[in-house]
This record gives C-alpha cells, structure tokens and sequence, in this order.
C-alpha cells in the first residue's frame, strides 16, 4: 500500500463531542483531508509547537520527550497513521538512534505533536484516506462554527476574541512587559491576546 504526506491544516474545535478538538490534516498533492478528534491538552500542545513566538517557561510533556531524544540522540524520522479501527486512528514514530531503526506505537495525537517538534514527515496509507478521508467545501460555505481556527484561538480555548482591546490603552514597551510576565506565569490565553495586540500594531 502506498504511502500518502499530510500536512496539519488546522485545529478546531469538536462539533461532535464537547471539550475536544478536531485536527484536520491534507494531502498533499490532493484535496482529501483526514479529520481527527483530539483531546483539549494535545490540541494546545500542537498548537503551542506551530506558534513560534509563545515559548512555555517550562516544557510540556512534549517538549520534556524532545529534550530527552535530542540528549539521547534519538530522532523521530517520521509518523504514520497506519492503522483505522472503529473511528479510532493508530499511529507508529518511526525512530532511529546510531543507525538503529526502531517502531514505536503511539497515540496519533502525541505523535503529531512530537512529529511538530522533530519537523519530521506526517504520513498515512491510501486506504485510510479512502475510507476516512473527506473533501471540504470552499471556506464560504461552511457555517462560522466550523470555520477553521487559528493557532492562538486554541491556545485561549475561546471562540472568538474580543472587537475591542483590553491593552488599547498600552504602550509597545508595557505589552511587551505583559507578554513576558504572561509566559512566565503560563497564562497562554492572556499572552496571545497580548501577542495578537502587538502584532496588530506592528504589522
């Protein structure tokens, strides 16, 4: 069975089960896309790994595996999602370590959030696509809820910011002292909104 690459879309929240999340992955020379259900902690740290400018002051449990495979001279060449059972997608890291190539099982998940880390390749099997791959309609036709939502909208766990700013009123200098104060206390929601601030002024 041949292999296909995907790519992470985007990140949403559920409309089927409440408090999770619906990661959509593409092909990439195609327009299937394959949605997965995740849970509220694998969503953020997804979406903590593509946002570059918010850094934890601490690392996530993610994070602390990198660490150990980078100390450990363990590297995640790729990620497949090999296997479609009940609804439920079961994926493989494929790993190496001095020349040793090793399959580990895991959670499809954790596996793309460690895949994001490692920037290694995301692959699954043509019939896995068949079966469970869908093709979206253009973006103005879906509803708002289903639109898809940016990196810090799943870092906040809110639907939609606020039209009118809380930091209109501060300067570059003070936002840029909240950002950092934010980060170190792990309040991500309040340092995007902050980082979305500063952006809005520097742009």
């Amino acid at each position: 069975m041949s292999l296909v690459r995907l790519n992470i879309k985007g990140i949403s929240y559920s409309q089927t089960q409440s408090g999770a999340y619906a990661l959509l992955l593409t092909e990439v020379n195609g327009s299937r896309n394959l949605p997965i259900v995740i849970g509220a902690f694998e969503a953020q740290s997804i979406a903590i790994a593509l946002e570059k400018e918010i850094k934890p002051p601490r690392p996530l449990t993610h994070d602390l595996f990198k660490s150990f495979a980078d100390r450990f001279q363990i590297i995640i060449k790729q990620v497949i999602i090999h296997k479609l059972v009940d609804g439920v997608f079961y994926s493989s890291l494929i790993c190496e370590r001095d020349n040793i190539e090793e399959i580990i099982d895991t959670r499809t998940s954790d596996a793309i959030a460690l895949a994001t880390r490692f920037n290694a390749p995301i692959f699954t099997y043509e019939n896995i696509l068949d079966k469970a791959g869908i093709y979206l309609k253009t973006q103005e036709e879906f509803p708002t809820s289903n639109e898809e939502m940016e990196v810090d909208e799943i870092i906040e766990e809110q639907p939609k910011a606020q039209a009118s700013s809380p930091f209109s009123k501060d300067s570059l200098k003070q936002l840029n002292e909240k950002l950092e104060k934010a980060v170190l206390d792990e309040d991500y929601e309040l340092a995007a909104k902050i980082r979305d601030e500063i952006n809005k002024r520097t742009s």
